[in-house]
């Protein structure tokens, strides 16, 4: 077995390499050849979370599980919010291959997935990105979005307006403007992410105007919500995973109240793979739900593997 340290991320897994991975994980659940698991998932307190997502992808030949959650105590202890380790499989024998650092690894597999959508779902015209929150992960999504689409300038809102700063230095390295907003400025937004771990909706119908594309990316466990139901209800909804997507997603409110049918809900990887439809028309609104699916995980971590072996690097185990 091979520990591959959080260290060793970056110079091991790119933006585009991460891109590349998500995408061919969606096209192979939507071809049938990958599964994930059902979703273990506990609140500790306190606002923490922990859990386990898991999978098996027999197109790419990976097979594991990423271990970790939500510590929202961790800033004051110079830790960011989100830890998590993966571990990959044999699919065949069952023996461990790697212990992965995860916290990178999910900050730009859930960005990819975010500009994925974007990509196949946003206007081509989209000039305007919107950007509700500004935690960690927020200047990865900005910096996805960016490499798909030529954003003319960025707005963003947090509930906490002190933190927007780091995502205005993010979008002037990028060479774009960035202007402060309140969420009623979002219906200048041609696209909009929503990457906060709210539990309760601040983003409302009033606030997002026809033709928008949204990616939701904050709402991963039961309780959480970025979106007040009936805007989810009013969009064409695509998502990773409909099962995440009714049970831990953002759709899980619109479907609890009875505005939304599963049967309704279109798999981005179906898009990719040229089962489904993408945007139909110019003025509805769309929306991709990211729930962040085990598949994701493994596929950016089996990269990490690969590159791993090809360089030497990492730490031999004997397990």
């Amino acid at each position: 077995m091979l520990m591959i340290p959080e260290a060793l991320i970056a110079q091991l897994v790119s933006a585009e390499d991460a891109d590349a991975a998500v995408r061919a994980a969606l096209v192979a659940m939507a071809r049938g050849e990958a599964e994930n698991f059902p979703v273990i998932r506990e609140a500790l307190g306190a606002g923490r979370q922990y859990g386990f997502k898991s999978g098996i992808d027999r197109a790419g030949g990976q097979l594991g599980v990423k271990a970790g959650g939500y510590f929202p105590g961790n800033a004051a202890r110079g830790l960011i919010n989100h830890q998590s380790a993966i571990f990959l499989f044999d699919p065949e024998t069952g023996q461990p291959q790697a212990m992965v650092g995860g916290n990178l690894l999910t900050a730009l597999r859930t960005a990819a997935a975010s500009a994925i959508s974007i990509d196949l779902l946003a206007r081509p015209e989209a000039r305007v990105l919107g950007i509700v929150g500004a935690g960690h992960q927020a200047g990865y999504q900005l910096r996805a979005a960016a490499r798909v689409r030529p954003w003319q300038r960025v707005i963003g809102w947090n509930l906490h307006p002190e933190m927007l700063p780091k995502l205005a230095d993010v979008a002037t390295e990028i060479g774009l403007p960035f202007e402060a907003v309140g969420l009623e400025q979002m219906v200048k937004a041609d696209a909009i992410i929503t990457i906060t771990s709210s539990p309760a909706a601040s983003l409302m119908a009033a606030h997002v105007a026809p033709g928008t594309h949204l990616a939701c990316m904050g709402t991963d466990t039961k309780g959480k919500q970025e979106l007040e139901p009936a805007l989810v209800a009013g969009a064409r909804v695509f998502t990773d995973e409909v099962a995440q997507s009714i049970s831990i997603g953002e759709a899980q409110h619109a479907v609890a109240a009875g505005l939304l049918q599963a049967e309704t809900i279109t798999p981005l990887g179906a898009v990719l793979a040229g089962q489904a439809p993408g945007r139909q028309t110019a003025q509805e609104i769309t929306l991709f739900d990211g729930t962040g699916v085990a598949l994701q995980d493994l596929a950016v971590a089996g990269v990490a593997l690969r590159r791993a072996q090809e360089r030497g690097l990492g730490v031999p185990v004997v397990f």
